[in-house]
């Protein structure tokens, strides 16, 4: 029954999400910005119930009183699709870094484009760290929160790679906050395959951290120390322990 769950579900992904991005890319010719995200958590929030209901994946945030009011940057763990759907949900009003080829794709490309993402190619190195500080300024004047997979690829539970400068770099030159986020979706909804496990996903926000002043390097180590760690202690201990009041 899993099996036909998690089929239903990704078939109702594919079907709801070409559809709403037609109704979505016309609705944007008469929304500004602040009503057309409004529509993009609609989506989401359609999509997370759908996945309660066919794969019986629930989720739990932990740390909610660590996002300010006003906006900043969250460094996120990449380990599934979930977090690219869920974090519309999660945060407020915001702007996602992403992979230029996701514009490329028939009407939800499109759809994307009016989300106002930062859409960078990831072999141009500099440039596309660049090109996030440059537009990641501007999307911050705006009122927007930057979301930002530091990882820049979805790893495989228990995996990390080096995590990228540009999320770093941005609230440096803003004196704006990063606040990062440890999840254990990856361990649900794998990187590569069809099946979905049902359970709850633990969403946890950790507290925020300084970053006008610091060295870039050393908030990056901080920032990935502290969202492994949390990781590490999720896929250990599955219960209700208080991880979110662990400082970075």
């Amino acid at each position: 029954m899993q099996f036909i769950g998690s089929l239903i579900f990704t078939a109702f992904l594919f079907v709801w999400t070409f559809f709403y991005a037609i109704f979505f890319v016309i609705a944007c010719l008469f929304l500004p910005f602040r009503h057309r995200f409004r529509l993009a958590r609609v989506w989401a929030a359609v999509l997370l119930a759908a996945l309660k209901w066919f794969c019986r994946l629930d989720y739990r945030i932990e740390g909610a009183q660590n996002v300010p009011a006003d906006n900043h940057i969250a460094l996120w763990k990449h380990s599934s699709s979930w977090e690219t759907i869920a974090m519309a949900v999660v945060f407020p009003r915001q702007v996602w870094v992403l992979k230029r080829e996701l514009l490329w794709i028939p009407v939800v490309g499109w759809g994307i484009r009016q989300l106002h993402a930062i859409a960078i190619d990831r072999k141009s190195g500099h440039s596309a760290v660049g090109q996030v500080v440059e537009q990641g300024k501007q999307r911050i004047a705006e009122g927007d929160w930057v979301m930002i997979f530091p990882e820049g690829t979805r790893m495989l539970p228990g995996q990390t790679r080096k995590y990228g400068v540009s999320g770093t770099l941005l609230a440096v030159e803003t004196g704006r906050l990063i606040i990062p986020v440890a999840h254990n979706a990856g361990t649900y909804w794998p990187r590569r395959g069809l099946m979905k496990k049902p359970g709850t996903i633990r969403v946890v926000i950790g507290p925020p951290i300084e970053a006008a002043g610091r060295d870039v390097r050393e908030i990056n180590l901080a920032v990935q120390g502290w969202i492994e760690a949390t990781l590490s202690r999720l896929e250990s201990s599955p219960g209700d322990e208080d991880l979110q009041t662990r400082s970075v």
